[in-house]
């Protein structure tokens, strides 16, 4: 019984992660290419991608507690840190597979 309450947890906390991921992908996108590539942002909010940094509820919790606990500046913050170093390597490799030139990220 235990072990399904902390699992509840972590799901309830991996929501919220979930839409700060999705609210920073969607802004992150626009800023950076002026306008909407839904491709994209599947890519960086799937559970395929945050699987390669461990189980993806698990992280999306992590970004969750984050979020709850010191608000949506620091949550993304975290994401800058903890995710997109990953995300940016994993483009700059489907690029290259698909011939396309390398682009560097800008900060």
């Amino acid at each position: 019984m235990r072990k399904t309450v902390r699992r509840d947890q972590v799901l309830k906390e991996a929501w919220l992660g979930d839409a700060v991921l999705s609210l920073y992908a969607r802004e992150r996108i626009l800023r950076e290419g002026g306008g909407i590539d839904a491709e994209k942002c599947s890519r960086m909010t799937s559970n395929q991608f945050l699987g390669a940094l461990g189980e993806a509820s698990e992280v999306e919790a992590e970004l969750g507690r984050v979020y709850a606990r010191e608000g949506l500046e620091a949550a993304f913050r975290w994401i800058e840190r903890k995710l997109m170093p990953l995300f940016e390597r994993q483009e700059n490799k489907r690029e290259r597979v698909a011939g396309r030139p390398i682009r560097s990220s800008p900060r």
